[in-house]
């Protein structure tokens, strides 16, 4: 028998009986690994579980908190609304300041403003010459109303500063009795006014007329047939002390409510 041979047999012995031992453990720890990873996984589902509870109670009770709040923001709301009504200023036609009693035609006039914006002319709340609607020039613009219905006759301007003067008074000697006249002056309105024109437009009850100069601002209402002097006048000299438009003076402008010509 060789030596060696029992050298080898005791060798591969001790690596067997060293070996037995690792793989025994190997065994007994091997089935376990299992149960842990089952184990994480039913924590961290009962985990996410309850986080999502606990989130679920918290917007529930937020919830009713908000539905409550709302509910008494709503109802105090309301109740101001009741306490302090808010109330909206009325509009009265031609945007005037008061209500015009009945059997009165709401008017209201404005003059041009330097030679850029043109006058305005509004009865019953009715636009009847304005730069919006291009009906009006240069000189005396004039709208012609039916004293009794209130409606619009006729809208025409004369250039009375280039133009000729002959025109405008065949216009006023054919205004028919009974007829409202309203009257505003834009850029220049006297600087070809003669002394019958003059006269005409004084017979519609105007008190300025006569002493109306170059550029003023002048705004009218009166009556062809009126007996008595018009309230309906207003006027702004042109100064250049006191002039708001260099070579202008400020827009005029005047409301109020006219009588209903009554049948006769």
């Amino acid at each position: 028998m060789h030596p060696g041979n029992g050298r080898w047999r005791q060798l591969g012995a001790y690596r067997r009986s060293s070996a037995g031992p690792q793989e025994a453990g190997a065994e007994n720890i091997t089935p376990s690994m299992p149960i842990m990873r089952v184990s994480g996984a039913v924590k961290y589902i009962v985990a996410v579980a309850a986080f999502l509870l606990t989130f679920y109670i918290i917007t529930q009770v937020f919830e009713i908190k908000m539905d409550s709040n709302l509910g008494k923001f709503l109802a105090r709301s309301q109740l101001d609304i009741v306490a302090h009504p808010t109330t909206k200023a009325p509009r009265y036609r031609c945007g005037i300041s008061k209500i015009c009693p009945e059997k009165h035609f709401a008017f209201k006039i404005s003059s041009g403003a330097a030679n850029v914006v043109g006058p305005k002319i509004c009865v019953e709340d009715v636009v009847l010459m304005s730069g919006v609607k291009n009906n009006v020039g240069r000189g005396i613009n004039t709208a012609l109303v039916n004293g009794k219905t209130g409606e619009v006759i006729e809208t025409k301007y004369y250039d009375l500063w280039g133009g000729d003067v002959a025109p405008f008074i065949e216009f006023l000697k054919k205004i028919p009795d009974g007829t409202i006249v309203c009257m505003a002056t834009y850029d220049d309105g006297a600087t070809k006014l003669n002394d019958e024109a003059r006269k005409l437009i004084s017979e519609l009850g105007s008190t300025v007329i006569n002493s109306l100069s170059f550029r003023d601002n002048w705004v009218f209402a009166g009556g062809k047939g009126i007996k008595t002097k018009s309230p309906f006048e207003q006027h702004i000299k042109n100064n250049k002390d006191t002039n708001k438009y260099e070579g202008w003076p400020e827009v005029v402008e005047m409301e109020g409510c006219i009588p209903q010509k009554q049948n006769d």
